[in-house]
């Protein structure tokens, strides 16, 4: 660093005379206010020239002189106000003033929003790549094969014949490779070996992405599942409230119409000696009646409530996924014998060997009522529009009018009142947490509409629809009611059906079944039964499913194939689908009466039903077999299918239904459940 102090050889920041520029000069003609570049640019000459001569060599002459001569000029420089003000506002302004004098605010407002807090970039994961981003560029780009085909091909030739310069001219065709050939393979086989491995850890990266889509996109699927299903059982709670506007509606017009009938009413008839007494014998109290007409008409006067059914159709469980448990219901406390529904989250019926039928409320998952009236335990039932069918063990068939119930489904609170202490048919659960809250014991008391009797033996089976019943019993008949009229208007005779076929192809035996078919003793005489305009379908006990024509009461076809009792049965238009206690599944062509298909499993049937699209059995585990009609697929749903190990602590089921993929389930121990199918 030049040390000299005067001549040509002085610094840059000196004048012409040998010392530094007065500050005062630069700063004359400028406002004492301001800090301009061009200010700072002679102060900072000024600073270095003053340094250069701290650190110059101490004996060299004039240093000192020099010093304390631009010491003095900075003395003076520094006395003067405008100096002063600037280096006081200086000290006096804030950081954001300071920026502000510097940064515009569009520039200040995007550096605040691209600011990011520690928190968030210690949070930041690393990267699991590792190639660049020009290598996967790279290996997206198509491979270049020319070599590899001039290889195939061989050396090209001109139109002349000759070999063209710079191919494999020091190769022959039958010769060594040269090393450097070699080499290029290598190179392009390991470029090619690397760009493998990129394109391996992009797509590696592209299904980790695709991974974490697929989990928010099912995060956010659970949360629109649980809006739907408030929305329904707000849905739900609206049709109830609105039922009870309506029923209200109508007990205000019918008393408004008896008050009219009062005030028009005309005076009444005298009674004395006088009166002619055989004017009240054209009365229809004094008519005699016969038994199949003392029916409950409903007349004008008696309050109908309207049916406490659903107006939309709830989707929820369409949307959830297969085999999910939407509700499991503590109903009994014993085996769950007979068991159905009308529609999803709508109303179920069931029944139990411990003499109890109850009524419940899938929606709100609560117990309604109890169908009061049989004297002993239900073996099959059936709803149908409200209505509700029983066939007991006492021999006798009773219908329901479920829109008569009392329930308010939005009452939770436990009536203790309508409770009896001492009522035998109270649950036992664990805890007052488990039990649903009863209802009241007076629920049900409008309910009951007839009794129909006329079977010597329990009622096994019954099919329900419109004003026809068809009912089966274990006194090895098949009786058809007129529900207009209440009363039998046929009755068919399995034995004798079963004779005479035996008798057109060896004489009877002295049991009734037929040769090498055992007897099951558990086993009811008639299993099931359905029925379709004049076409009815029975599979009984001798393993025999027999198509009645109930015009003539004849049986018109005889499927054999089972190889023990028929529990369960169900057709449509093409096919009729059979269980049995020979533990299989045949699906029959109705048009041919041949086997269309079958499958068996490890116990016997107990129970089955079908849909559009599966077929639901109960075969005495903890499990629902469910066969997949459209893709031919079997899978369990039930309490057993969700453990891992297969071990489960859920009784056996028994009963199952479904409709639209909605299924329900009855279990050995009472439990009854409720799935998606």
């Amino acid at each position: 660093m030049a040390t000299s102090t005067g001549g040509d050889d002085a610094p840059r920041g000196r004048s012409h005379r040998g010392r530094p520029r007065p500050l005062s000069e630069d700063l004359r003609d400028e406002d004492p206010g301001s800090s301009t570049t061009r200010q700072l640019e002679a102060f900072g000459r000024k600073v270095t020239a003053t340094a250069n001569h701290l650190i110059g060599p101490l004996g060299e002459a004039g240093v000192s002189q020099h010093y304390t001569n631009a010491l003095g000029d900075l003395h003076r420089e520094l006395r003067r106000p405008g100096i002063q003000r600037s280096v006081f506002n200086l000290a006096q302004a804030t950081p954001r003033e300071l920026v502000r004098s510097k940064l515009s605010v569009p520039e200040i407002q995007q550096r605040a929003l691209s600011y990011l807090p520690d928190e968030l970039l210690a949070d930041i994961p690393e990267t699991s790549s590792t190639y660049s981003l020009f290598q996967g560029f790279q290996a997206t780009l198509p491979e270049d094969d020319k070599s590899q085909h001039r290889k195939r091909r061989g050396p090209r030739h001109n139109s002349k014949g000759q070999r063209l310069l710079g191919e494999n001219d020091n190769e022959d065709e039958d010769g060594p490779p040269d090393m450097s050939r070699l080499k290029d393979q290598q190179d392009r086989l390991n470029h090619r070996l690397e760009m493998m491995s990129v394109r391996k850890n992009m797509c590696t990266t592209e299904i980790r992405e695709i991974d974490n889509k697929i989990f928010n996109l099912n995060t956010m699927r659970k949360i629109v599942l649980d809006r739907l299903a408030g929305l329904e059982s707000e849905e739900s709670e609206l049709e109830h409230e609105l039922l009870d506007v309506e029923n209200k509606m109508d007990d205000l017009q019918e008393e408004l119409e008896d008050q009219a009938a009062l005030s028009q009413k005309t005076p009444t008839t005298p009674t004395g000696p006088g009166t002619n007494i055989e004017s009240t014998e054209s009365s229809p109290e004094f008519m005699s009646e016969s038994i199949y007409e003392k029916l409950p008409a409903p007349s004008p006067r008696t309050k109908k409530r309207r049916a406490n059914r659903r107006i939309s159709m709830p989707v929820l469980h369409e949307h959830m996924e297969p085999g999910s448990k939407i509700k499991e219901l503590p109903a009994h406390n014993d085996i769950v014998t007979a068991i159905d529904f009308d529609m999803p989250f709508g109303t179920m019926v069931t029944a139990s060997l411990d003499d109890t039928v109850r009524v419940w409320d899938l929606n709100a998952g609560r117990c309604m009522g109890m169908l009061e009236g049989h004297i002993s335990s239900v073996r099959c039932l059936q709803i149908e529009d409200n209505i509700v069918a029983t066939g007991s063990m006492d021999a006798s068939i009773r219908l329901w009018d479920l829109s008569r119930a009392e329930y308010a489904p939005q009452d939770n609170r436990i009536n203790k009142g309508s409770v009896e202490e001492d009522d035998d048919d109270a649950l036992g659960f664990q805890g007052e947490e488990d039990a649903p809250p009863p209802p009241p014991a007076t629920s049900m008391q409008d309910c009951p509409l007839f009794s129909l009797e006329a079977h010597v033996a329990e009622v096994t089976a019954l099919y329900f629809k419109g004003d026809t019943l068809v009912s089966g019993s274990a006194d090895k008949t098949l009786r058809q009611w007129d529900l207009e009229k209440g009363r039998c208007v046929q009755t068919l005779d399995v034995l004798w059906a079963a004779a005479q076929a035996s008798a057109n192809l060896t004489p009877l035996e002295g049991q009734w079944r037929a040769p090498g078919r055992v007897p099951d003793a558990s086993a009811d005489f008639v299993g099931a039964l359905q029925c379709f305009d004049a076409a009815l379908a029975c599979g009984t006990a001798d393993g025999m499913v027999r198509l009645w024509d109930l015009r003539s009461g004849q049986v018109h076809r005889s499927l054999v194939g089972h190889t023990g009792p028929v529990t369960a049965l169900q057709f449509d238009d093409v096919h009729l689908i059979t269980g049995s206690m020979d533990r299989s599944i045949r699906i029959w062509d109705l048009r041919t009466g041949s086997i269309f298909d079958a499958y068996a499993y490890d116990h016997p049937v107990t129970s089955m039903m079908f849909d559009t699209r599966k077929i639901v059995s109960a075969v005495g585990e903890d499990v629902v077999k469910v066969y997949d009609k459209t893709d031919g697929r079997h899978w369990d749903c039930g309490p057993g299918a969700l453990t891992d190990d297969g071990a489960s602590s859920a009784s056996a089921i028994e009963q199952v239904r479904i409709k639209d993929g909605y299924m329900v389930e009855g279990r050995r121990d009472g439990t009854v459940g409720v799935w998606t199918c």
